[in-house]
């Protein structure tokens, strides 16, 4: 089992002709993910490493003849409440929301649709999620062949606001021999659409999870990450996890 993804996940990848995002589509497929379709209004007919490309979701969904699992949003901040809402309406269920310094107004309109749709967002500002040997949706783990030494399956879940640490993190768990079941950078910004306390539950109902490590950093809801509000967090689960949970907060020091 795991987090979020599965072996047969697919994805799409919004604002996919970007040179972010082209090196990302190429990532993902190098990883064995299965990227599905992307769009960029006005480069229909194209692809970006095979993968085809449509001027709307719409247009994807109805040339794959169902809806994708997920959609990797990859737009300028101005742009990116117009694609997750399209997203939404069209039935996606899990989207990652790459695109930092969204306004916050937008990002508290996108989050409360997609309460109300059932669907959820990772992000914004975050490299995505991996179940590792699995799947990888998002910049997270860098290349495909960097993603494979840091990311091996395993017992420990990992979340972290900051990207770099939740692969610095699984990197120095894979080293000790610590596999990771799903690691999530659930964003960096004030406000995100899926917080620790929101997530904690899915790793909690994981049959492979048996511990978990959380990094933190200052901003947004950082109180709530502290080691108190962590033993809140863990009441508020369906029961208090039986497996250790493991989490810090790294505050700026002066010299």
């Amino acid at each position: 089992m795991s987090v979020l993804l599965s072996q047969d996940f697919t994805f799409i990848v919004q604002g996919i002709t970007g040179r972010e995002a082209v090196n990302l589509t190429r990532e993902c497929l190098d990883y064995g993910s299965k990227v599905v379709g992307g769009v960029t209004p006005g480069r229909k007919g194209r692809d970006v490493h095979g993968v085809p490309v449509f001027d709307t979701v719409e247009q994807v969904v109805d040339s794959l003849g169902y809806v994708p699992d997920g959609s990797v949003v990859t737009v300028p901040p101005a742009f990116t409440k117009d694609a997750v809402l399209e997203a939404i309406v069209r039935g996606i269920k899990l989207i990652v929301i790459v695109t930092e310094r969204i306004p916050r107004r937008d990002v508290a309109q996108m989050v409360e649709l997609a309460d109300r749709q059932g669907a959820r967002i990772i992000g914004p500002n975050c490299l995505g999620l991996i179940v590792p040997e699995v799947c990888k949706m998002g910049g997270i783990g860098g290349p495909a062949k960097d993603a494979a030494k840091a990311y091996t399956p395993g017992p420990v879940g990992v979340m972290s606001r900051s990207g770099g640490m939740t692969t610095e993190i699984s990197s120095t768990l894979t080293a000790a021999g610590l596999g990771q079941s799903t690691a999530i950078s659930i964003g960096g910004d004030a406000i995100i659409g899926s917080t620790y306390a929101e997530l904690m539950p899915l790793f909690e109902a994981d049959e492979q999870t048996q511990g978990i490590v959380i990094y933190t950093e200052p901003g947004g809801g950082w109180r709530r990450s502290s080691p108190s509000g962590w033993r809140r967090t863990a009441r508020g689960c369906r029961s208090s996890p039986s497996w250790p949970v493991a989490s810090w907060t790294t505050r700026r020091c002066r010299a």
